[in-house]
């Protein structure tokens, strides 16, 4: 009880001195199977601080309520710690005992969680091909399904690593046979499944969004990726790189009862989803502004929107302050807030983008704006006289009353539009 109610006093004052704004700690999150880009600004003697045994670190995950779920994590895998003054605790408690002034009372009484996060991916190479189950498929394991986005922010891919090209979904014509074979034959070296599959090459300053049963590839950029809260997946390739690939990887979060069930496994895939014939031009997103405030010194761009499977779960913007400029968002809902270029002041809390980080420091960077101040309005503020002020914020599900036209997707997988 003491604990809960330390807690919740620190909340309180962390609200109260912030006027609204948290400050976040950066999260840091390991990934045994892949190699890190080495662009994400940690200190390169730190890339390894979980133990080579935990593989090295190519992620940061922002604004985070939800345990990344590796195999040996930490008791706190994943999950970003609120620092107000001498006293720190996670966001998830801080949502735990101010769920309404911090989110809002429709999203608090609807999930009674903060049910998305975003992070940075920053691997040197592609990850294999790989889905997220959807809700349906990933409650046989107790977990929930996860839709994402993705989008290539121009500050961090100034090199774009070995492999900036992603494939996504199947070529037209591409059978359940042929994939189910792919996967029989996981221990006989690369089990061939990006024969059937096609690689689009990535453009910093543009994005994706990417439903559930979409298989894809990632490629080398460095990725901003807001997404539903879970970390649940598939890997449907065998060999990367090189490199093998555990089976284990394909059958995680699968019923154990599934696991050698390749017809099952082979219909995790949304088969007509993945074999859109116009998979691009439902998927890519090129960034649009929110309105002509150019001439204000400012812009604010949608950088990753639109539904799935009708439903608006995420989104975000990158809002950009010339030299000087200081500027009043008011948003519909609460947000995780990065900053990806020069300093300035979000509300009360001077932020900067810092150029190295070690494992552990405390950093200016991260923010957690609540619904309340969200609403009320916060006042960003460049205070550099040479540099622009770019920030990065994404959003929990439907808090945007409209959002812009985009394509209509003929398997219903994606769609935007104003809402």
């Amino acid at each position: 009880m003491k604990a809960a109610l330390s807690v919740n006093r620190s909340t309180r004052h962390a609200l109260e001195a912030g006027e609204g704004i948290l400050r976040l700690a950066p999260t840091w999150v390991p990934r045994v199977y892949l190699q890190p880009g080495c662009r994400l600004k940690l200190d390169p003697r730190d890339l390894y601080a979980f133990g080579a045994h935990r593989g090295g670190i190519d992620e940061r995950w922002f604004a985070s309520t939800t345990p990344a779920m590796n195999e040996h994590r930490t008791s706190d895998e994943g999950l970003s710690y609120v620092v107000s003054e001498d006293q720190r605790f996670t966001l998830k408690e801080a949502v735990e005992e101010e769920g309404a002034r911090l989110i809002g009372r429709a999203m608090w009484e609807k999930y009674r969680r903060w049910p998305v996060y975003s992070k940075f991916f920053d691997n040197s190479g592609p990850i294999m091909h790989h889905l997220h189950q959807n809700d349906e498929q990933a409650k046989l394991v107790g977990r929930e399904g996860k839709p994402e986005g993705y989008y290539f922010p121009l500050q961090l891919n100034a090199t774009v690593g070995n492999f900036p090209h992603t494939y996504f979904g199947l070529e037209p014509g591409t059978t359940r046979e042929q994939i189910r074979c792919c996967l029989d034959r996981w221990n006989k070296g690369d089990n061939g499944i990006l024969d059937y599959s096609r690689a689009y090459r990535l453009k910093p300053g543009t994005g994706w969004i990417v439903p559930p049963r979409i298989l894809h590839a990632p490629g080398s950029l460095v990725t901003y990726e807001p997404q539903w809260g879970s970390d649940v997946l598939a890997m449907f390739q065998s060999m990367v790189e090189g490199r093998p690939v555990p089976r284990s990887l394909l059958t995680q979060d699968v019923p154990a009862d599934k696991h050698g069930d390749l017809d099952f496994l082979t219909d995790l895939v949304d088969w007509p989803a993945n074999m859109d014939a116009e998979f691009k031009n439902h998927h890519y997103i090129e960034p649009i502004a929110v309105g002509d405030t150019q001439s204000e010194g400012y812009i604010d761009k949608w950088i990753v929107f639109g539904l799935v499977d009708g439903r608006q779960r995420f989104s975000a913007r990158e809002l950009t302050l010339m030299p000087g400029v200081r500027c009043t968002i008011r948003d519909s809902g609460a947000s995780g807030v990065i900053v990806i270029q020069g300093y300035g002041r979000i509300g009360t809390l001077e932020v900067d983008c810092p150029s190295l980080i070690r494992f552990g420091q405390m950093t200016q960077d991260e923010v957690f704006i609540s619904y309340e101040a969200a609403t009320d309005g916060v006042t960003f503020e460049n205070l550099s006289q040479t540099d622009p002020l770019v920030t990065l914020r994404y959003f929990g599900p439907d808090v945007h009353c409209h959002m812009p036209q985009g394509w209509l997707s003929p398997s219903a997988s994606f769609a935007s539009g104003d809402m």
